[in-house]
């Protein structure tokens, strides 16, 4: 994780140093814009890697800046999907509103959730977080009547975006739609991590038993970012569903939430880009080698794994602050 050193000007400058977008947010920005002018065969897996760099984002939150460690944030991604899935059933398909009752939705169980999370911590926290997301994957598979159960939910049909631009087969649509809301989840995500509130969720990473020796209610910061974090990830979950209007357990499962954090380890926890190099890396790397060897290409992901946390413990991105800041100096 990235470790926070604060000069001697105080706090609130930080703050509003690391606030400031750089000319490499930027330049990252433009960069997303590629995939629509050289690789328009590629958009279907660009608008796949920027709901997955959404959802790991989600996880950083927690993970990178809190210091919660979870193996079932694929719950809260798969409860905002079959949410967006069942309003379409039910007669809803507009979009957006359907981004923002997944997410909200997710973000309630969260909530409901987070007062078992605060309580436990190490070993017993990522039990705890296995053990809910498992639950939750049965209890969708037992709910056939309302899930589709391992057949999927069938006959999701979602309205055009802003009633003009239908889903199409090449991904245009879809990712246009993904990139502006992933866009849009960095920004808010910015917002919380560079602020007051970031600052104390880095505390409870670094020191736990310090947070209330200084009167900060750690409990109640840990329960409003958990919320947060699982509101995020509904909306990614609502945007897999909205962009292939399909919906099945996969969105459940544990090998989802376990992809998410080794996504996280190849970029760097606690970086908020991190999650979205490690997706893009993770994403593309899965599509070539799968081509290359349908069988075993999870041995090449597990190598590349490796050699990063050998060469690069902090992530890629970790590594290239390293290198950076000697050039620097």
């Amino acid at each position: 994780m990235a470790e926070t050193v604060i000069p001697d000007d105080g706090p609130q400058r930080w703050l509003r140093r690391q606030s400031r977008w750089t000319a490499w947010e930027a330049a990252f920005w433009v960069a997303a814009f590629i995939p629509f002018f050289f690789f328009p065969t590629y958009l279907t897996l660009a608008s796949q890697i920027a709901i997955t760099a959404l959802f790991a984002v989600s996880v950083d939150l927690i993970l990178g800046y809190a210091g919660v460690i979870t193996l079932g944030h694929a719950m809260f991604f798969g409860l905002g999907a079959y949410c967006a899935g069942l309003l379409t059933k039910a007669g809803w398909g507009e979009p957006l509103s359907g981004l923002l009752l997944s997410g909200t939705f997710a973000a309630l169980i969260g909530f409901i959730v987070s007062f078992l999370i605060v309580r436990v911590h190490h070993l017993a926290l990522i039990m705890i977080t296995l053990g809910l997301g498992l639950l939750t994957l049965e209890l969708a598979n037992a709910m056939s009547w309302l899930t589709g159960g391992t057949d999927g939910l069938q006959g999701v049909d979602v309205w055009p975006v802003f009633g003009a631009f239908e889903f199409d087969l090449w991904g245009y649509t879809a990712y246009s739609y993904a990139l502006a809301v992933l866009f849009l989840g960095v920004v808010v995500s910015r917002r919380i991590v560079h602020s007051s509130f970031g600052l104390s969720l880095r505390g409870i990473r670094e020191n736990l038993g310090r947070m209330p020796a200084i009167g900060s209610p750690y409990r109640l910061r840990l329960q409003t970012i958990y919320t947060i974090s699982a509101g995020i990830a509904g909306i990614a979950g609502a945007l897999l569903t909205q962009t292939t209007e399909t919906v099945s357990l996969d969105t459940l499962s544990f090998q989802r939430s376990a992809d998410v954090v080794v996504m996280l380890i190849l970029g760097g926890t606690g970086r908020l880009y991190g999650g979205i190099v490690g997706a893009i890396i993770f994403l593309v790397a899965r599509d070539q080698l799968a081509d290359m060897n349908p069988q075993y290409w999870y041995f090449w992901i597990g190598l590349l794994l490796m050699a990063v946390v050998l060469l690069m413990p902090k992530g890629i991105l970790g590594g290239l602050a390293s290198v950076a800041g000697r050039l620097r100096r």
